[in-house]
């Protein structure tokens, strides 16, 4: 059953893949360009599934409050970058979002929902600026609602993943939480990949 299980953990992830460039907003529209942004990058990919998986695990309040405050923060970060605001080490701050959710589902950490939301805020925000600073020619509105849209599936993604492995294996099993755990592990080695690349 495990080995069935990673396999799709894998494929869903090699799915995932980064291209190697964004769409055009004048080719294909800005909310198609707002969208496809953070589903061509493996670091936002890694960090909304990882996101939702860690909501999952949390439980109650905290399956809708820790996604909401990452696409909300996320929206701040990109409104100061549509601004001009400059935020240092950007880049740096995302891959490292992903060996830090990655660790947090791999370790099963569960925090109180504020905190929670806090953490993922932080680094929503960067995430956020990203997609401002690479908006190119794109309209505001619609490419801000591709990407809070791509992001809130993402999300949604993970949660999925979470409750499947629950319903496969059984929500309090061991073997269901070292799935789970397992996926964080590979997240965060993702990310050191990501940060040493």
């Amino acid at each position: 059953m495990f080995p069935r299980l990673a396999m799709s953990a894998f494929a869903l992830l090699a799915l995932s893949l980064p291209a190697h460039a964004h769409l055009d907003p004048l080719a294909h529209g800005s909310f198609a360009a707002g969208f496809t942004h953070p589903v061509f990058g493996l670091d936002h990919v890694l960090v909304m599934v990882a996101v939702g998986l860690w909501a999952f695990s949390s439980g109650g309040r905290a399956i809708w409050i820790i996604p909401a405050a990452f696409v909300g923060t996320m929206v701040l970060g990109f409104a100061a970058a549509v601004i001009g605001m400059p935020l240092p080490f950007v880049e740096p701050v995302i891959a490292a979002s992903v060996v830090a959710l990655g660790l947090i589902v791999a370790m099963a950490v569960r925090l109180p929902v504020v905190p929670s939301a806090a953490i993922v805020a932080v680094f929503a925000f960067f995430h956020g600026h990203a997609h401002g600073g690479e908006i190119g020619s794109a309209g505001e509105l619609g490419y801000a609602l591709g990407f809070v849209l791509a992001t809130a599936l993402l999300h949604a993604s993970g949660l999925a993943l979470g409750w499947a492995i629950g319903a496969v294996l059984g929500t309090e099993s061991r073997t269901g939480a070292l799935v789970s755990r397992t996926l964080g592990a590979v997240v965060a080695l993702a990310g050191i990949g990501i940060l040493a690349g």
